[in-house]
């Protein structure tokens, strides 16, 4: 929780310096220093009693102060005293995706907006069109955003929710009368936004499950009791600076199951199930399934599928979209998991935007049991992440290969992450890409554009021998910005077409391509490529989220490309190459 609300603190200081037009350099070292923090899994606190945050490497000495200043006061004045120069409206513009600091600075300096109302009537009568640098694209693209940040209010993304149930269920693992404990909901399905977490816990019943629900909702990490009951708690909790709604549900041990199946599925896969139930002349709810008075299950949530005629549905396709069909017909795929990945194939190093270097990653992978890693930073249009000339690239061409001569047991492929140009082509020429092992072509700018633009310029880089994978393919980031309106069947046909595989970034903030984008592609013989976009060492531990993503998808390991060998993942590049 301090990591979080570390990086959340120095974010925003990046942020106010900005609009206030101070020193680019201080801006952009707050910014890494709050990545760094948000990236490490150990808390701060335990690094900084042990003297290792002194020694890492993007902290400096003023960073480092302010970071012993909040771990002893909980507050840094730095931050107060930059949140007092400016009204207290004005952060909660940053949220609006599309605007970012630049944009807000102009609206407050030029129109002297100071809050999201006063945002909309100055949206409403021009004045922000009329502004130089944003017209009325600009404007239409932040009305756009505001109304899409408040649809979007309420839900928080997947690592937020996961962060939120850990903390509930380490208070509630010491607490007397709890026999088991898991998560339900759509946080069990890994949806990729969450309304609440649901929290499911096996009592001895009686005053034992009152205890449970009394022990969560008097939790010192609880912000506002919603309802509390004799087998029921609701509350707001705070995490990572946010507060978050969970519900604490006690039920009987031999209704555990059940309640597990029913408080898991989506409200439409559910209904699946007790339409079955009924045909069978049986009753399923959240205490069992049931013939006349007798309970025939419960105890166990495989039971429920098996006494239905049903295969055992993963968690993570219960949303709905044919599963249970699948599973009376006994073809369920076999789900992809996270053993299965054989290598990171989209990491960021200090030659670029990121807060390591090679060799870091090297030992991290190794950590994992990787076969291989991809070195993947910015190329030269992605000034803002210090993206590489083509010169700096060529030298750390042959940095690598000098380095996997060195490393036993794996080998380090040179990539990059090349911006794909307004008219479709490659920011670095065909020559320098040819001595690359793996190219992903990412859209970094001009995503407001119309369909067919963005579209026509998607499928023109996948027209490029040398590009292996489409990063990111529609450039969303959750509760920020919108997906490009991306044609997605014309991106799934051509990349079939032409031998390109998509990828799913791992990162939460993205998780893109989405599960059902996911599905498309598998369904048309599209490869998929699981990356972290790591820019840490510690940002690697993202894949998770990615494998999950594409289990939702119903991806098995064969639809993966980074679960292949190493021999054969270098053939199947040389294929798209020969194309």
């Amino acid at each position: 929780m301090t990591n979080k609300l570390l990086r959340a603190i120095f974010d925003q200081m990046a942020d106010v310096m900005e609009i206030l037009g101070e020193d680019r350099f201080r801006v952009n070292s707050y910014r890494k220093v709050a990545r760094l923090i948000g990236d490490i899994p150990t808390d701060v606190e335990i690094l900084l009693a042990a003297g290792k945050l002194a020694k890492m490497a993007g902290i400096g000495k003023s960073s480092l102060a302010k970071i012993e200043e909040f771990v002893k006061t909980g507050e840094i004045i730095a931050h107060r005293d930059l949140l007092a120069k400016i009204p207290p409206g004005l952060p909660e513009l940053l949220n609006i995706p599309g605007l970012g600091p630049k944009g807000v600075k102009a609206i407050y300096d030029r129109l002297k907006v100071t809050n999201v109302a006063e945002l909309k009537a100055a949206i409403e009568t021009g004045a922000v069109a009329g502004l130089s640098g944003f017209g009325d694209k600009k404007a239409a693209a932040i009305a756009r955003g505001i109304a899409f940040l408040e649809k979007s209010t309420g839900r928080i993304r997947i690592d937020q929710a996961l962060e939120a149930a850990e903390k509930v269920r380490r208070f509630l693992r010491d607490v007397s009368g709890m026999l088991r404990i898991r998560t339900a909901g759509s946080l069990r399905r890994w949806a990729e936004t969450i309304g609440d977490v649901d929290i499911l816990v096996a009592g001895a019943g009686g005053e034992a499950a009152e205890k449970v629900v009394e022990a969560f909702t008097a939790a010192d990490f609880v912000r506002e009791v919603i309802a509390s009951g004799p087998t029921k708690g609701s509350a707001m909790i705070d995490t990572g600076g946010i507060g978050v709604h969970v519900d604490v549900r006690v039920v009987p041990e031999e209704s555990f199951g059940a309640a597990a199946q029913y408080f898991t599925g989506s409200k439409e896969h559910n209904v699946r199930l007790r339409e079955i139930a009924v045909k069978a002349k049986l009753k399923l709810n959240e205490y069992g399934l049931f013939k006349g008075e007798k309970m025939i299950a419960g105890a166990v949530e495989e039971e429920i599928y098996h006494k239905l005629g049903l295969d055992y549905v993963d968690p993570l396709l219960r949303e709905d979209r044919g599963e249970v069909q699948a599973s009376k017909e006994h073809r369920l795929p076999e789900l992809i998991q996270l053993g299965d990945i054989k290598g990171d194939l989209h990491l960021h190093t200090i030659a670029s935007d990121g807060d390591c270097d090679i060799c870091e990653f090297v030992e991290t992978a190794q950590s994992l049991g990787y076969k291989y890693i991809c070195i993947t930073d910015h190329s030269k249009s992605s000034v803002i992440a210090n993206g590489l000339s083509a010169k700096r690239l060529a030298q750390q061409i042959r940095q690598i290969r000098k380095l996997d001569t060195t490393v036993k047991g794996m080998t380090i492929f040179a990539g990059c992450e090349v911006d794909v140009l307004a008219d479709g082509k490659m920011d670095f020429e065909d020559e320098l890409l040819a001595e690359l092992d793996f190219v992903i072509a990412s859209v970094h700018s001009g995503m407001s554009s119309s369909r067919e633009k963005v579209t026509t310029r998607t499928l023109k880089a996948m027209d490029n021998p040398y590009v292996t994978c489409i990063g990111h393919p529609t450039g969303r980031l959750l509760g920020q910005r919108e997906a490009m309106d991306l044609d997605m069947a014309k991106v799934i046909e051509h990349a079939a077409e032409t031998h390109t595989a998509l990828e799913i970034n791992a990162n939460p903030w993205r998780l893109d391509l989405k599960d059902t984008h996911c599905r498309m592609a598998i369904e048309a013989g599209v490869k998929l490529v699981i990356g972290t976009d790591a820019h840490s060492a510690n940002g690697m531990g993202l894949m998770g989220f990615g494998v999950a993503t594409a289990g939702r998808g119903w991806a098995t390991r064969a639809d993966v490309l980074n679960t292949l060998s190493t021999a054969k993942l270098k053939n199947w590049i040389k294929i798209k190459r020969s194309r």
